[in-house]
């Protein structure tokens, strides 16, 4: 057992973690994009403005996405635990 299978669990790790965070962090960045240009556009500065769309927007997609992310989280840990006995011996 050498550094490759440490480094394939930490790519694992990496992918599930990007997997989890995309649909959170996607529809956030492209609200955020949208509601600056139309700050710019019409030249209102205003910080809620900005904060409470991005903020109902995450709390929508958490409410469609977030048993999904759950279940990927879920998954990845179990197998982690189920690797445990190839590492100890």
């Amino acid at each position: 057992m050498g550094t490759d299978y440490f480094i394939g669990i930490a790519q694992q790790a990496m992918w599930v973690l990007a997997l989890g965070a995309a649909p959170i962090l996607i529809p956030a960045l492209v609200a955020g994009v949208l509601l600056g240009m139309v700050q710019a556009a019409t030249s209102i500065n205003e910080a809620t403005l900005s904060f409470v769309p991005k903020l109902a927007l995450v709390g929508a997609c958490l409410a469609i996405f977030g048993s999904s992310i759950m279940i990927l989280l879920v998954d990845f840990t179990q197998d982690i635990f189920a690797r445990i006995p190839e590492l100890v011996q």
